[in-house]
């Protein structure tokens, strides 16, 4: 019966997704607490941002730089300003404590989708990171001298492409990452899996040298993978160097990698489970 009626109303019953949502918001809010890591963290983006754009100002100068100088500055920038949304290494200490002591089995009791839950809360920790690093990196970025100086997009329709592309980056960081989380429950040695697949997707995605420097060749073959979505794309629309009308094909290749490895880490994670026992249960 309604309230209206003189009757109790019936309880809502959560969504499907409310565990996922509620994990999700909890490393969220978790990882905002932690502005002292955060502010160390700023310092250091700082110091390796002026390292990077020193160097390939250096190539700028002498004429052997496929982007401009205020191109390399934007790029640079927003890298370091979003580096824990876009890097595989970026880990979640307690999901690897919770792997390496075996109370990973604990989870496996919970009527929830054990990859969805990952997912969620490797997503949320990200998240967090970068909203303590992103503004105060850009902010002062954006008062620099020249060639220093972080800019903004030309326009609104460039700077919602680089925000929407910085979107499939984080979710494609993620699903790549969970790989590395898998490995780490079947050998149990978690940085071992990190330092096999992290320099790989450094070196890919553009973080160590921008794909627009590296030789035609490798750069083609690069920007089929599914690394170039998780930091060149975004980095490559916000500097303008790769403009909004060449992006439908990168956003389409992200996307259907996004697709692929999602339901491919689903099916690894649930190989792993059945192929050993979780250390511990």
């Amino acid at each position: 019966m309604s309230a209206s009626g003189g009757g109790i109303a019936a309880p809502v019953r959560p969504g499907p997704l409310a565990p996922y949502l509620g994990l999700f918001r909890m490393r969220l809010v978790r990882g905002l607490a932690y502005r002292a890591a955060a502010a160390a963290g700023v310092a250091t983006q700082f110091f390796w941002g002026f390292i990077m754009i020193s160097v390939f100002q250096a190539f700028a100068r002498a004429g052997y730089s496929p982007l401009d100088p205020r191109e390399i500055a934007s790029y640079v920038w927003l890298q370091q300003a979003f580096l824990v949304l876009v890097v595989v290494w970026f880990r979640d200490a307690e999901l690897i404590r919770l792997i390496t002591t075996g109370d990973a089995a604990y989870e496996l009791v919970r009527p929830v989708d054990l990859y969805a839950q990952w997912y969620a809360r490797l997503l949320g920790g990200r998240l967090a990171g970068a909203a303590l690093r992103s503004l105060p990196i850009l902010l002062v970025a954006g008062l620099f001298p020249e060639p220093w100086r972080f800019h903004l997009p030309p326009d609104l329709a460039q700077a919602g492409l680089a925000f929407v592309a910085l979107a499939l980056a984080a979710a494609l960081t993620v699903a790549v990452s969970m790989f590395a989380y898998i490995l780490a429950l079947v050998t149990l040695q978690p940085y071992a899996a990190f330092i096999l697949l992290a320099p790989l997707a450094e070196f890919c995605s553009g973080l160590l040298v921008p794909l627009p420097f590296l030789p035609d060749a490798l750069r083609r073959v690069l920007e089929w993978l599914p690394f170039r979505a998780m930091l060149d794309l975004p980095a490559r629309l916000w500097s303008a160097s790769l403009p909004a009308s060449d992006s439908l094909r990168p956003f389409a290749l992200g996307l259907a990698w996004l697709l692929v490895l999602v339901p491919l880490g689903r099916a690894a994670l649930a190989a792993a489970l059945r192929a050993r026992d979780v250390p511990g249960g």
